[in-house]
Formats: structure tokens, sequence, C-alpha cells
């Protein structure tokens, strides 16, 4: 797995306020349970005693990038976990209302595009690579990505998520 390419000390907000801000343990039982549910494997080990802990450990300690927007034409992120804030270079505010189209530059849109798609009508996808576009413009790849539909009790799409378990450090733009 690459390295957070990103500074460490760089102001990241507090593990505890956007889990809560994005529905803190109840989004996390909509990632866990929908995931389960779609691709017959847990996000995590469940190992938690709470769900307010999964949540937690989802957004600061997991080691793999978690991002999450909601539905409609234009879907916007309403999550991006610390690794994935460090990946893409952006702050929990800047992350959440930018919409998801924007994680990748123009170049690439038909290929993220078409995999958006294919987790929409098949539930979910597995084992995409592709590249991404840091804020500053730099882009990256990321690697081993599974994305899925999430799905409320009722069977109603709140979004789609995707996580991504590797990615390579970001190259500058010519």
């Amino acid at each position: 797995m690459a390295e957070l390419f990103h500074d460490a000390d760089a102001e990241v907000p507090s593990p505890f306020g956007p889990p809560a801000a994005a529905g803190g343990a109840a989004f996390a039982e909509l990632l866990l349970s929908s995931h389960l549910a779609l691709t017959g494997r847990p996000l995590c080990p469940p190992r938690w005693t709470s769900p307010d802990e999964a949540a937690h450990w989802l957004y600061a300690d997991a080691r793999f990038g978690l991002l999450a927007h909601g539905p409609g034409p234009d879907p916007t992120f309403c999550y991006a976990n610390r690794t994935a804030q460090r990946c893409f270079g952006y702050s929990w505010d800047e992350f959440t209302g930018m919409p998801s189209r924007l994680s990748a530059s123009s170049h690439h849109q038909e290929d993220r595009d078409d995999f958006v798609r294919a987790a929409h009508e098949h539930g979910f996808a597995d084992g995409y690579t592709g590249l991404r576009r840091t804020r500053t413009g730099e882009e990256f790849w990321i690697k081993d990505v599974t994305m899925w539909d999430l799905l409320d009790a009722g069977g109603d799409s709140r979004g789609q998520a995707a996580v991504f378990r590797d990615w390579s450090p970001p190259v500058r733009p010519m």
C-alpha cells in the first residue's frame, strides 16, 4: 500500500466531528450493512462494541480511502475519511459538498462514469483502477476499488460509496 503522501501533520478535522455531520454511527451502519449485503464481504473487521466505535475507526484509523456521495444526477460527496482526505488533499469541509465527478479530471470522466454506472446497475463493482485528481491538480492512481450502492433498510438508494485499498503518489501536471 502506498504511504499517505500528504503532510501527516496537516490540519485534519477532528475524527468525531465529520462522522457526526455525515450521520455518525447511523451513516457508518449504512456503509457497513450495504457493503456486506451487496458484496457478501465485511468492509472491516467486526471488532467494535458500538456503532460509534466503528464510525470512529472508519473515519480516523482505516488504512483505506473511503468516500461516499449522495444520489442524484450530479451527486456531491457527503463523506470522506481521513485517508481519502490526505490522498486527495482536501479537508472535510472542502470535500463534502463537492461534486464527485470533480475527483477525476475531464479526460478521465468517461472511465469514472462507466465504473459508477456499473456499480449502480449491479449493486456493486470490484477491481477498478483509475486516475484521480488532487486539490492541486496532481493525478494519482486509486487501485483495488470497490464501489457499492448505499441502500437503507427500505431498499431506497442513499447514494454510493467507494473504498480504495491502494494508491500511488501524485504526479505533477505538465
